[in-house]
């Protein structure tokens, strides 16, 4: 009778949910829009920044700089007078405001030390620090570039060649929206089951789930199964549909392989979920511990910032988060065409912390219940 009445609940949960159309909006929006959006989207990277140039020199050389600000990354350069630099600022009509002054080639060719003033509008912040390393890089490359006809002789003897693999275009969609789908993973997981916990308590049918002949056991099994698979469909549908099919990104490693490894990241986040429903009162309570718990999961686990750019200190705490093994098996598996021989140490770590996540949870439910009867 047990694999039956978790099949029942399960049901009995699902069609919980045809019913709710709001969840069934978030759904939909999370695996399709918000996917699209957050890989189109990114706000570090430079896309059409204005920037205005002071040319002062007016040689071959300050033209050049001028002609290699072009888009995607840059507006064509708008070229003004030093009178006009400051008002342009102040006015917000330029990002950058680059002033090149005069003798810049004649010093350079010389010898003598030569400096370019670049002004940044630092409240657009991520432009602000993305666009400086960037305007650095040009003015160098292009400088560099143009020296090599007039001193030859100090070229360096060795030149670094860089082949970008997995990625060969530098495209931050290709990132964005893998790590898009992943971050909703999680997020749609934990608030599934915690909200499918915390309707029964709203709408009083825990008090019948008590009088009837299952176990807690049963009950959260059967929140869990049904809800994982509910994500784990749409993550399938997500993948294929929006990233493969309508973002253009190439999945070079298996894609049943991925929805294994999910389907173990699912066991742990919906029963981290049951335990979150389990200590809110309310959905707004509910709430507000998602913001405690996602935001860490989410940004602590290397899809937003490198692990390697982290304390030591968090880079051993969040090794027992789940989120942290799974985005490095979805990294290895979908850029990187990664098989299961590369990628079985995170498919053991998450066994492992969803079943002690489980237990846990368990346990608390049980609890809950215990003062419920």
């Amino acid at each position: 009778m047990g694999l039956a009445n978790i099949r029942h609940l399960g049901v009995k949960e699902l069609r919980g949910l045809l019913r709710d159309p709001m969840m069934l909006f978030l759904i939909v929006y999370a695996f399709t829009f918000a996917v699209y959006s957050g890989a189109t989207a990114m706000p570090e990277t430079l896309h059409k920044a204005p920037i205005a140039i002071v040319d002062e020199d007016h040689s071959p050389l300050s033209r050049r700089i001028a002609d290699a600000f072009y888009p995607p990354r840059f507006l064509p350069p708008i070229l003004i007078d030093q009178t006009r630099m400051d008002a342009r600022m102040d006015a917000g009509l330029d990002t950058f405001a680059l002033n090149i002054p005069p003798n810049f080639q004649r010093d350079l060719l010389s010898g003598r030390a030569a400096t370019v003033q670049l002004n940044v509008d630092a409240t657009r912040m991520s432009q602000a620090f993305t666009g400086n390393g960037y305007i650095q890089f040009i003015i160098n490359d292009e400088v560099n570039a143009f020296l090599r006809g007039y001193q030859a002789s100090t070229l360096p003897p060795v030149e670094l060649a860089l082949r970008a693999r997995f990625n060969p275009e530098l495209n931050k969609t290709w990132f964005g929206a893998v790590m898009k789908v992943i971050d909703n993973v999680t997020m749609l997981s934990i608030i599934l089951t915690g909200a499918a916990l915390l309707r029964e308590r709203e709408h009083g049918t825990v008090e019948h789930l008590l009088v009837m002949p299952v176990t807690p056991f049963e009950i959260m099994a059967a929140k869990i199964w049904s809800m994982a698979l509910v994500v784990l469909l749409a993550t399938a549908a997500s993948l294929i549909l929006v990233v493969e099919g309508l973002l253009q990104v190439p999945i070079e490693g298996s894609i049943l392989l991925f929805l294994l490894g999910t389907g173990l990241h699912l066991f742990a986040t919906t029963s981290l979920g049951i335990f979150l429903g389990t200590l809110a009162r309310s959905m707004p309570q509910f709430g507000l511990l998602m913001m405690l718990f996602l935001l860490p999961l989410q940004i602590l686990s290397g899809g937003t910032t490198p692990r390697e750019s982290m304390p030591d200190f968090i880079q051993y705490l969040m090794m027992s988060a789940p989120n942290t093994h799974f985005v490095m098996l979805a990294q290895a598996i979908l850029y990187r065409g990664a098989g299961l021989s590369v990628v079985w140490p995170q498919f053991v770590a998450l066994a492992l912390i969803g079943t002690v996540l489980f237990f846990l949870s368990l346990a608390r439910f049980r609890k809950t219940l215990g003062t419920m009867a």
